[in-house]
């Protein structure tokens, strides 16, 4: 009988990386909480706002509506060059301007009035369930409002993470950012979404950028084989 070789060192599992990741970030960049809540539709809408832009023109693109509008009612009434022009600034306004009035409209429809406050308190899964519904509202967006406006433990994966956790390992190279999003929900602790997701879009822009990443700066070096790849 031949005795089996003993494994070569492969590094710590996804589940004890991930959590190595987590405690390196926090030490980086602290602990940051969700800061002001906003309401179900309003959240929805917000990140629909989000889509393809900066964070900076997202803001600028929300406070436009509220300047241009002051309510629900007020903008789907509104022609919709209107909308457009108010949201502009966030680019992509056609699109999000067509999304954002489907939603509003069949809220309307569904619940009687502009509020999606009855998904606070449902399961995680129902509130997706309900939410895919809506035309160009994808998996980013539902994961948004689940646990920026609902409290939820539910990972959203924007361009920042998609690219981190790819260069990380912990996201297969080939995976879709839907595929992206179940994988990163299956290895974070619950209690760890909401400052995990926040310190890694904060790492992205700090450190592991798209382009020119600071590797010799980056506190995840040892973790990461793209990082060690290029020093």
């Amino acid at each position: 009988m031949t005795t089996a070789r003993p494994r070569a060192d492969v590094g710590p599992s996804p589940r004890a990386a991930t959590r190595r990741i987590i405690a390196a970030l926090e030490k980086r960049y602290g602990r940051p909480g969700a800061g002001e809540r906003k309401d179900p539709l309003s959240e929805l809408v917000f990140t629909i706002l989000s889509q393809s832009t900066t964070d900076l023109n997202r803001d600028r693109a929300w406070a436009s509506l509220w300047r241009e509008f002051a309510s629900w009612e007020e903008v789907v009434a509104a022609p919709g060059k209107r909308l457009e022009r108010a949201i502009r600034v966030g680019g992509l306004a056609p699109t999000k301007s067509r999304v954002i009035r489907e939603a509003l409209v069949r809220v309307r429809a569904e619940e009687g009035r502009y509020s999606l406050d009855r998904l606070a308190g449902l399961p995680a899964q129902e509130v997706e369930s309900h939410l895919r519904r809506f035309k160009g509202v994808g998996i980013k967006t539902i994961r948004c409002v689940q646990v920026f406006s609902l409290g939820l433990p539910a990972f959203p994966v924007d361009t920042h993470i998609f690219r981190i956790t790819k260069r990380l390992g912990l996201v297969p190279a080939k995976a879709t950012p839907e595929a992206a999003h179940e994988v990163m929900q299956a290895l974070t602790p619950p209690d760890e979404v909401l400052p995990f997701h926040l310190n890694l879009i904060a790492h992205g822009r700090q450190v592991c950028t798209a382009r020119q990443p600071r590797c010799r700066e980056c506190v995840l070096i040892r973790l990461c084989e793209y990082g060690r790849s290029r020093k």
